[in-house]
């Protein structure tokens, strides 16, 4: 199996609902023949012996209440459904499906299910420890279920999905993008493809969604092969069957392009493993959906811009560059893989809750409040870009308010929205370009 298969597979698993309860289905059962090996040791205090109708009504009232437990815990799972696909994002919905406390849940009610349901009993042979173990099993799964039901009310709300979106997209950039990638030697790049060797391309045979690669194998299998690899794809993209993935400078002789690919994983939809920009995709998705005419929620969409502030501070000190070569031992650059730079996210980030928020005062307050904080935060390289957005957003009030008192209102930065001016701080630093009026 390749490592994008095994990438998949590991997608998959993640993403499931039944292999988690599956395997407390299997623990359950397990669990009762221990306990009747236990039971037939009889060491069990008096405490804990029943008798054979009480056992029987203990156990049958279990096995009901788990199913019904399960139906419920099924409901609330298509009320999220509802919910995410209505007034957040579809998009939210890949990173729900791996809520570990949910599968946990539904765990312990199938475990506690199939412990209960292989009890037999007859009247002179009562599974004293099972039925014991059962009752608190059950106590167990009812903690849980308050928990998840917890969980579920504060946690499901946009500004929480956001926060824990946003926290998300920052460790995968940190981890992922910066650390690794950013590992490469900045001396080398960009460094041109071998002059004068063969070029071979590799295709994708199904084409999808790039969801990720190894870097390591990719260069370990460029430096077997003498060639350099250049991935022409960023993760997150969508290639067509029979696209161009990589470019296979020299290569005495090149890799097959199965061994290529398979270190390339395709999916449906893109995931957030080594791609941030997702959950950047994800919060401003969120946003959006609370400016539409339906929902008319402006204050949601500055809650969110909250979170969008705070991820584009990281990515702002992160220094990531469009482009980076990875090199062998000695030096000799052997993958270049494409990536995203401070202009990708910080465009992502603001220019469609711009374009659809310009109507909104309160939009429009934030947002400046937000380019300006970018201003005095970060370091002078991405400060050009956010100078033009600054601009366009200026370009973007003057369009929507001809009135000068709206116009001047709408121009105020507020980090509120509306009922807060920004305290006298540090103020932006200068530079070459448009700065705010």
């Amino acid at each position: 199996m390749s490592w994008a298969s095994r990438f998949r597979l590991l997608q998959y698993t993640k993403a499931s609902l039944w292999i988690v309860p599956l395997i407390g289905l299997v623990l359950g059962v397990l669990l009762a023949e221990w306990a009747v090996s236990v039971d037939a040791t009889e060491w069990l205090p008096a405490g804990w012996r029943y008798s054979a109708s009480t056992a029987g009504g203990v156990l049958t009232a279990i096995v009901g209440a788990m199913i019904a437990l399960l139906g419920f815990v099924v409901t609330i799972g298509v009320l999220v459904v509802q919910q995410a696909t209505g007034t957040l994002s579809p998009r939210y919905m890949r990173l729900w499906y791996r809520d570990r406390l949910q599968k946990a849940v539904l765990a312990t009610f199938t475990g506690t299910f199939s412990f209960a349901l292989l009890r037999s009993i007859e009247s002179d042979s009562v599974p004293d420890l099972g039925v014991t173990m059962a009752g608190s099993a059950v106590s167990v799964s009812l903690l849980l279920l308050l928990v998840y039901l917890n969980r579920f009310t504060h946690n499901l709300r946009p500004v929480a999905i956001a926060g824990l979106v946003g926290r998300m997209g920052e460790e995968v950039l940190v981890r992922g993008e910066a650390a690794v990638l950013g590992a490469a030697p900045r001396a080398g790049d960009p460094v041109p493809p071998a002059a004068g060797g063969p070029i071979t391309y590799v295709r994708s045979e199904r084409g999808g969604v790039i969801q990720a690669f190894h870097p390591e194998r990719l260069t370990a299998l460029a430096v077997r092969h003498d060639c350099l690899l250049v991935v022409t794809r960023l993760v997150g993209d969508y290639v067509p069957p029979g696209g161009v993935v990589v470019e296979v400078h020299g290569g005495s002789p090149a890799p097959a392009a199965r061994r290529v690919t398979g270190l390339i994983a395709f999916g449906s939809e893109r995931t957030i493993e080594q791609d941030p920009a997702f959950a950047l995709r994800v919060l401003v998705d969120i946003a959006v959906r609370a400016l539409s005419p339906a929902v008319n929620d402006p204050t949601t969409a500055v809650q969110v811009l909250n979170r969008i502030e705070a991820f584009l501070h990281t990515v702002g000190r992160t220094g990531l560059r469009n482009r980076y070569v990875l090199a062998d031992r000695d030096g000799t650059p052997r993958l270049v893989v494409q990536g995203r730079d401070w202009e990708d996210y910080l465009q992502l980030a603001v220019t469609e809750i711009r374009e659809y928020g310009t109507s909104s005062v309160q939009i429009c307050r934030r947002l400046r409040a937000l380019l300006e904080g970018l201003l005095s935060a970060l370091p002078p390289g991405p400060l050009p870009a956010v100078r033009t957005e600054l601009t366009l957003l200026r370009e973007a009030v003057e369009r929507e308010y001809p009135d000068p008192a709206r116009r001047t209102r709408a121009r105020t930065p507020d980090p509120q929205g509306i009922g807060a001016r920004p305290r006298p701080g540090p103020g932006p630093r200068p530079g070459p370009g448009p700065g705010p009026d």
